[in-house]
């Protein structure tokens, strides 16, 4: 009886770690390439800004927290335990790793460093998404 209530006890914090980002956050290798050249809903050729971040469990404490003031771009999140083609083909080394996409091209990265934490602000990765919008309007 006691290990089912230790069971128990335990579900809430396990469900944690992917709980603060909504399930339409997340994205696996079937819908990653649709998702980073998605088209926005004014037209053919005017494409979103995504910010991909490649995010792994054992690393879950140093995540990119702030997703959610991200301004003018689309945050998405892949657990790279399951999105193995997009972690191949990005060539991810480290968790959190932070892809920007525009047109379904990669314009700009951010990696974790040695010690498992993303040295980039906020203002930074903001300021590279308000620079590749304004790129994009020439």
């Amino acid at each position: 009886m006691k290990y089912i209530i230790l069971i128990l006890l335990t579900i809430p914090f396990i469900s944690i770690s992917q709980s603060e980002v909504p399930e339409k956050y997340w994205i696996d290798d079937f819908s990653f390439e649709k998702t980073i050249a998605s088209v926005s809903s004014f037209g053919e050729n005017n494409f979103n800004t995504i910010v991909i971040e490649f995010w792994a469990e054992f690393n879950k404490d140093n995540c990119f927290a702030k997703w959610k003031q991200i301004e003018n771009a689309t945050y998405y999140r892949v657990n790279i335990a399951k999105a193995p083609m997009a972690k191949k083909k990005y060539r991810i080394r480290m968790a959190p790793t932070l892809i920007i996409f525009k047109n379904g091209t990669k314009e700009a990265v951010f990696k974790a460093g040695l010690d498992l934490k993303l040295p980039t602000s906020l203002a930074e990765i903001q300021q590279t998404i308000n620079e590749i919008n304004t790129a994009d309007k020439f």
